[in-house]
Formats: C-alpha cells, sequence, structure tokens
C-alpha cells in the first residue's frame, strides 16, 4: 500500500522531535537537498512532488490563485532552464527561508476529506 502524505508528514515529526533522530536525518536531508539541485532551478520542494495523484489535484484546485499561478511560473521557468542546460543566477535561487511548504496543508486536508467520503461510503448501518 501506497504511504499517505499524512504518515509522512508524521514521520517527519517525529524525527524533527527525537534529538538522536534529528542529529542523523537533519545533515543528511540538507545534503540531499543541495545534491538535488531544484533550487538552483527556482523551485522549491512542493513544485516537486507529482500532480498525478487524485488527493494532489483536489489539493491544487483548493490552492489560492496567485499561489497556483506563482507555482505555474517557477514549473515552466526550470523546464526553460533545463532546456538551455544552465542555472539561473545564483541571486535567483530559492533559498531556504524562502522553500516553504505551502501546498502540503491543502494536501493533508484534501487527504482528510477523502478518508472522511471513503469511511462514510462504507458505513454499515446495524439493526439492533
Amino acid at each position: 500500500m501506497p504511504q499517505s502524505f499524512t504518515s509522512i508528514a508524521k514521520v517527519g515529526e517525529y524525527i524533527l522531535k527525537s534529538p538522536a533522530l534529528s542529529k542523523i536525518c537533519v545533515p543528511v536531508a540538507q545534503k540531499y537537498v543541495n545534491l538535488a539541485g531544484y533550487r538552483k532551478l527556482g523551485l522549491t520542494f512542493n513544485d516537486l512532488i507529482a500532480e498525478e495523484n487524485p488527493i494532489v489535484q483536489t489539493a491544487l484546485s483548493r490552492l489560492p490563485e496567485d499561489e497556483s499561478y506563482a507555482r505555474n511560473y517557477r514549473i515552466i521557468r526550470a523546464h526553460q532552464t533545463e532546456l538551455t542546460h544552465h542555472l539561473l543566477s545564483k541571486n535567483e535561487w530559492v533559498k531556504a527561508k524562502d522553500d516553504v511548504p505551502y501546498l502540503m496543508p491543502y494536501i493533508l486536508e484534501a487527504e482528510a476529506a477523502a478518508k472522511e467520503k471513503e469511511e462514510l461510503d462504507n458505513l454499515e448501518v446495524v439493526k439492533k
């Protein structure tokens, strides 16, 4: 069974709360982000989430218009940058403080709504 976004978020919170795990995982994660290079293309982490998932589709439809426009602009600019085989200038790179999870709250909300809908659809009425 594929993992839900909620379970992934809970694991992340657990790792950050545990000093021992945090001491190991945070530097590895920071190194991974630097090696991945998506910030050098002007993308944020949430721009990398695959859109083919119905939960993500719902979350994207709930995004405010300005956020949606900014996301599309970043993705198109990254594609254009990749086509020219260049990176953005250093002042256009996304900084760590600007890489905020703008889409994750909408994804968690959509996932909770889908879970609630599934539970209500599979509700069994017991006659006493």
